[in-house]
């Protein structure tokens, strides 16, 4: 369900893969699934230990396109389901959490959940383009963040499609389980402000970075759609791309993002909060997105906001 990092051919073409796990990101539609099951609140509230069973269980499942996070209001799993998972997929879902099942909660996304590939310019590896997140460093040395997905191999990243002019190396990346990377700037030439490309004319200055909370009016800016808004609808939602890409730990919003926003900057005001990963939809019909909180890939690599 990453928001996919994009193929550079003739500028424009997609690399399918690992991006933010839904290239065509989609807006989540809550529809029912077509069977009966317990309104969220009919039975008995569930722990905090059953709650996380159910989770557990979730994943253990393993189905592909799903992504699904504890809703402590309603103390349900949320379960987001894009369209390529069927009825028969959701029942083994179910089957999975036995006697809880009816704390699941199925939410359905249109579209297929993918990776897509100042802050949200574009970026351009060899074989695929994605977007800058955010400008950190550490002491002197000045690196960005951006999806993990986008910097597996390690590859040297680039201003242009062409790959004249060079920005440095990746040194440090990690995807899945996480979906964050690092890349250094050894081209001192090129300049690398603490801001957000707002893509008109203007820039966001980030100060800081912080943790996003539901219901939070956030904007993402990418390299393919530009600027975007929204809410936060959920926390610490896992999200499963397939293949055995698991991502866990990821913010969830309505945010819209399309392949090559894959590393985009999340953010409010002044403070950066998250990584575009993936998701389903697009930004004509509207989506749903995930995004790796910025605190842990600050914390993993010891950088910070200038």
């Amino acid at each position: 369900m990453r928001i996919k990092r994009t193929t550079p051919r003739s500028g424009t073409a997609r690399r399918l893969g690992v991006l933010a796990a839904a290239s065509g990101l989609v807006a989540a539609s809550a529809l029912a699934t077509g069977q009966a099951h317990a309104e969220p609140g009919a039975a008995t509230a569930l722990s905090a230990a059953r709650l996380a069973a159910v989770s557990t269980a979730v994943e253990t499942a393993d189905v592909p396109g799903t992504a699904w996070t504890v809703d402590e209001r309603t103390r349900t799993v949320v379960v987001t389901a894009d369209s390529t998972v069927s009825e028969t997929a959701l029942a083994k879902i179910r089957q999975q959490a036995g006697d809880d099942a009816d704390a699941i909660r199925v939410e359905r996304a249109p579209g297929t959940f993918r990776p897509l590939l100042a802050g949200g310019d574009a970026i351009y590896a060899p074989s695929w383009r994605c977007s800058l997140g955010f400008n950190v460093r550490k002491g002197s040395t000045y690196y960005f963040l951006t999806a993990g997905h986008c910097t597996e191999g390690k590859p040297a990243y680039y201003t242009n499609s062409s790959h004249t002019t060079s920005i440095g190396p990746t040194t440090g990346t990690s995807f899945p389980g996480n979906d964050y990377g690092i890349v250094q700037y050894t081209n001192g030439s090129i300049p690398h402000p603490s801001e957000v490309d707002l893509y008109n004319g203007r820039a966001q200055r980030i100060t800081t970075a912080g943790n996003a909370s539901v219901g939070q009016s956030v904007q993402r800016s990418g390299s393919t759609t530009k600027v975007h808004g929204g809410k936060v609808t959920g926390l610490n939602a896992t999200v499963n791309y397939g293949n055995g890409q698991i991502v866990r730990g990821l913010i969830k919003t309505n945010v819209c993002a399309e392949p090559g926003d894959s590393g985009g900057a999340l953010f409010a005001g002044s403070t950066a909060l998250g990584l575009t990963s993936g998701g389903s939809g697009n930004c004509s019909s509207g989506g749903t997105t995930f995004f790796q909180p910025v605190t842990k890939a600050l914390s993993a690599y010891g950088v910070s906001i200038f």
